[in-house]
């Protein structure tokens, strides 16, 4: 790891949660530190400034402002095109892996899992070694958790997803989160707040 990286990101309740090299270089990919994130973030300046896609310019100003001082390059998930591999990068970088209903799973995070951007470092640093799989021996709760079926082992039925929302019967994904991947055991221990997955389910289904 960078010296002084794991402070810098401790300041902005963000972990490094997955590392790959990928030719000469390393991805350091970033993602939210439960529990203490949500409060963090939301009393940032751009929660408070009326301009849309608050979090997504919290992200960018930070993790630009970390690239520079340990001389990365930043890369983000929602800019493009052209758009970066994040979900790819995430699994061959050992931590995170494709759940029986496709939506990627981490080791800590479980299906709570997100990234909010890397850093891409320009030489080799050491790699962490791979996670075990959560999924394994898991009895797979997410695979019947979702009441309409819209996601499982045959994939996710956006449609379905926003029609449910839309129904009365939706308000408890509406206003906590997503039931299947609530139902993800790897993540009962993470921190997730119900308040952070409903303002992400808004973004969703306005």
């Amino acid at each position: 790891m960078l010296p002084g990286l794991p402070e810098a990101l401790a300041s902005h309740h963000l972990f490094v949660s997955g590392a790959l090299h990928e030719g000469p270089q390393t991805i350091l990919l970033l993602s939210p530190d439960e529990p203490g994130f949500w409060a963090h973030v939301t009393a940032q300046p751009e929660f408070d400034d009326g301009a849309p896609d608050p979090l997504d310019r919290w992200s960018t100003r930070v993790i630009t402002t970390l690239a520079t001082q340990f001389d990365a390059q930043p890369r983000f998930p929602f800019t493009g095109p052209p758009w970066h591999p994040f979900v790819t990068w995430a699994i061959a970088s050992g931590q995170s892996f494709d759940s029986p209903i496709h939506l990627m799973v981490h080791t800590r995070m479980g299906l709570w899992a997100s990234v909010r951007g890397a850093l891409i470092v320009p030489h080799h640093l050491p790699l962490p070694a791979p996670a075990p799989n959560p999924c394994i021996g898991c009895p797979a709760p997410c695979l019947t958790a979702c009441p309409v079926a819209a996601l499982g082992a045959n994939g996710y039925d956006v449609p379905a997803c926003h029609a449910h929302l839309d129904a009365p019967d939706g308000e408890a994904c509406r206003n906590s989160g997503c039931l299947a991947r609530r139902a993800c055991p790897a993540g009962e221990s993470y921190g997730r707040l119900a308040k952070q997955s409903a303002w992400h389910m808004r973004q969703f289904h306005p």
